[in-house]
């Protein structure tokens, strides 16, 4: 079982890299990466144009579950705003926005991974 779980580990933190490479890509600063409280984890931070994005990655090599999107439920969405609010409590630095983006990733057998970014889905 340990097998298993270093390999899903070692699909979400490449998914998470490509994803920082996809919104740096895009014009976007990342400026954190598995920030964690009590309360969960954010996969990643970053600013768009003045808004914080709060960004959840999945990341998938095999759609037989389903879509990476479909993982992203409201309990989920949920939680992120609550990680949002308690991230900003620690900061002196302020933001006009804030916003949650999700990026899936999913890992084809061959070829390039493939990227799909949703903005503000909450």
């Amino acid at each position: 079982m340990p097998a298993t779980k270093s390999v899903r580990a070692a699909v979400g933190e490449f998914g998470e890299r490509v994803a920082a490479e996809h919104l740096r890509a895009d014009g976007m600063e990342v400026i954190g990466a598995r920030w964690r409280c009590r309360q969960g984890e954010i996969d990643l931070i970053a600013v768009d144009d003045g808004c914080l994005v709060v960004c959840e990655v999945k990341t998938r090599r095999s759609l037989a579950a389903g879509s990476p999107l479909e993982a992203v439920t409201p309990v989920k969405l949920d939680r992120l705003r609550r990680l949002a609010a308690a991230w900003l409590a620690g900061q002196e630095r302020s933001f006009a926005e804030v916003r949650i983006d999700v990026v899936a990733v999913f890992l084809p057998q061959r070829g390039r991974a493939q990227v799909e970014h949703l903005r503000a889905v909450v």
